[in-house]
């Protein structure tokens, strides 16, 4: 049942080092939104900095109307502060991307095994440096499409390609979904809940402690408070829009 299970993708964007630390921060605020609603966190997939931010962290949810309310939190998020590192006191920009993508019944999509192609190779850690001197990293490549997924997350090379293969699924599934809206549409649809990357859909401002969605314009005050997880006052007038 779509609504039961989804798989969030968050990456950084401008900003270097502090777009990292902002997809942790989004991290932890989508993990304790998930706690509240009592649902099951998986991450499958990470690219750790040595600040402790992410390049990008991939992670699924299970439970209860976790797609219909996560869809929501797809786009580009931004934000504005003063990172820790900055002498000067001045604001910085920042942007993370998110994807939201719904994982499919297997039904819906089939990969036929002679279609995809598995290198391993060992999973390296903060700077290059390898950290497991066993073959535990996985690269798969969905043939077909030239569609590229890794994963090294674990430690164990069996659960390393159990993920990177349900990471292609959902994103095949995500790419058959955009191929039927085209055709139905002519031209993409422009939906609340289905915004795409290049789509800045909300502004996290610290220095004014205000974050606005820009989709439905409007702003909420006490921004730590949200980002602990407190997300149901934004997801709740989204979906009432």
């Amino acid at each position: 049942m779509i609504g039961e299970s989804v798989i969030i993708e968050i990456r950084a964007g401008v900003g270097g080092e502090e777009a990292a630390l902002f997809v942790t921060d989004l991290f932890k605020m989508y993990s304790k939104y998930a706690k509240n609603q009592n649902w099951q966190q998986m991450v499958l997939n990470s690219k750790p900095t040595e600040l402790g931010g992410f390049k990008e962290i991939i992670f699924e949810l299970k439970g209860d109307g976790a797609f219909l309310k996560m869809k929501y939190e797809a786009g580009v998020h931004r934000v504005q502060r003063i990172p820790e590192t900055e002498k000067s006191g001045r604001v910085h920009t920042s942007t993370a991307s998110v994807a939201v993508l719904a994982r499919p019944k297997k039904a819906e999509v089939k990969i036929s095994p002679q279609n995809l192609k598995f290198d391993f190779y060992k999973a390296s850690g903060h700077g290059g440096q390898y950290v497991n001197k066993r073959m535990t990293a996985v690269r798969v490549t969905h043939l077909p499409t030239g569609m590229i997924v890794t994963c090294q997350t674990e430690r164990s090379l069996q659960q390393n390609k159990e993920s990177a293969i349900l990471i292609l699924e959902a994103k095949l599934f995500e790419k058959i979904k955009m191929e039927e809206e085209e055709k139905i549409s002519g031209k993409r649809r422009e939906q609340i809940g289905f915004a795409k990357r290049a789509e800045k859909i909300r502004t996290y401002n610290f220095p004014q402690d205000r974050i606005t969605d820009h989709r439905i314009k409007k702003s909420w005050h006490n921004a730590e408070e949200i980002m602990e997880g407190k997300l149901n006052k934004i997801i709740e007038e989204l979906q009432k829009k």
